[in-house]
């Protein structure tokens, strides 16, 4: 098949021709380091100036409290150990999800060797965490409350106020940390206004740079930097600033938003054509995403299918898709997230991620459709066991 069809937004997204454009003209033409005091200088500060100001805008906040990164990785690392770091009297007990990104997980198991009581919330068959489980959890000495937005294997959405609700009524001075990245561009947020503390963003995700993120630390809560050097990004996040990715993620950041409400309802169509299209089928299947999850991520089980087997058919017929979390995609364990949501170990093995953009198409779905129905049949573990033949 020569066409290609892209459904691993999730993972990467295509750089949108007028990032690309941008960044090309801002490296060539404006090169100075922004901490230069002469014309070039001037330039480029202007340009890190203006980026930060239009993410500031898109999520009701104070540019001050806008800091870029390499990306969404050193956001929630910066978020998590930069606040305790700062706040070593806040206390030694810290609360996450057991369906984070291993952006985060992994930080919550070094801080655990560092001596730190850390509570795993569980969560529902949707993948929601449990209120009543959060409400215990939380005690005097909690420090910080990780709780990832909008789930990146299967686009469930936390309720951040029903969340920021508990911990105003049992301990206010924990703050609350949660990693955006799938969830910046696609659905609108209000940080402040969610009682949220610190939020962690990628460029990638929304069309833009790769090696570019953000974080947004709200007023008043203090973080340390993860390393140090010139005092860039108001003495948090030293090093000489990447101006041309910069510039490329506030342009993606203005662009995206500026049609998310359509980008939604083009997302919930595909998803629901994706979903009914299945349910048509003879596939043996279920659909792990629960309906009202972010649209664009879909996450499918097929029975006696093993998923990686499953992509690489899809991948021959030019169908993109991956089987999980990107950054952990080389792991052979099974999916943290699916299993978290008590999905029996058979359907996690046959689970694919199937994630949309704008620049998805009826036609991608109907001829991925197309693909299962004649895929799946030829790579079913248990009609090949019963005629002895090998996939």
């Amino acid at each position: 098949m020569s066409t290609e069809i892209y459904l691993d937004n999730s993972a990467t997204t295509r750089q949108y021709d007028e990032v690309t454009s941008l960044m090309a003209e801002v490296a060539s033409r404006n090169y100075g380091n922004p901490s230069s005091l002469h014309t070039k200088g001037i330039e480029a500060e202007r340009l890190v100036t203006g980026a930060r100001e239009t993410i500031a805008e898109i999520l009701g906040v104070r540019p001050a409290e806008i800091y870029f990164t390499s990306g969404g990785t050193e956001s929630n690392n910066l978020a998590i150990l930069g606040y305790l770091d700062a706040n070593p009297r806040k206390g030694k007990h810290v609360i996450t999800t057991r369906i984070e990104h291993p952006s985060v997980l992994e930080v919550y198991k070094y801080l655990e060797s560092r001596g730190y009581r850390v509570d795993y919330l569980d969560v529902d068959a949707d993948g929601r965490i449990i209120p009543e489980q959060l409400e215990k959890a939380i005690k005097p000495d909690t420090a910080l409350i990780s709780v990832i937005l909008v789930n990146n294997e299967t686009g469930t959405i936390q309720d951040m106020g029903l969340i920021s609700s508990i911990r105003d009524a049992v301990n206010p001075q924990a703050v609350i940390h949660s990693d955006a990245v799938q969830a910046f561009g696609k659905m609108k947020l209000s940080p402040a206004k969610s009682g949220i503390g610190l939020m962690s963003f990628s460029s990638h995700k929304i069309h833009g740079p790769k090696g570019i993120g953000a974080l947004y630390v709200s007023k008043g809560v203090r973080i340390s930097p993860l390393f140090y050097g010139g005092g860039q990004e108001s003495l948090i996040r030293s090093g000489t600033e990447n101006v041309p990715g910069i510039a490329g993620f506030g342009l993606a950041a203005k662009i995206t938003a500026s049609g998310i409400e359509e980008n939604l309802r083009r997302a919930a169509h595909l998803k629901q054509m994706l979903v009914r299209g299945l349910a048509a089928s003879d596939i043996e299947h279920r659909v792990n995403s629960p309906e009202d999850a972010l649209p664009h991520i879909i996450n499918i089980s097929f029975r006696n299918v093993m998923a990686e087997v499953l992509l690489h058919h899809l991948e021959q017929r030019g169908i993109f898709v991956s089987t999980g979390s990107a950054c952990s995609s080389h792991k052979k364990s099974r999916s943290h997230v699916l299993a978290a949501m008590k999905v029996e170990p058979a359907l996690i093995d046959g689970a694919l991620r199937f994630s949309l953009s704008h620049m998805n198409t009826e036609d991608d779905i109907r001829l991925t459709l197309e693909a299962l129905k004649d895929i799946i049949p030829v790579i079913d573990i248990s009609r090949n066991r019963k005629s002895g033949r090998k996939q």
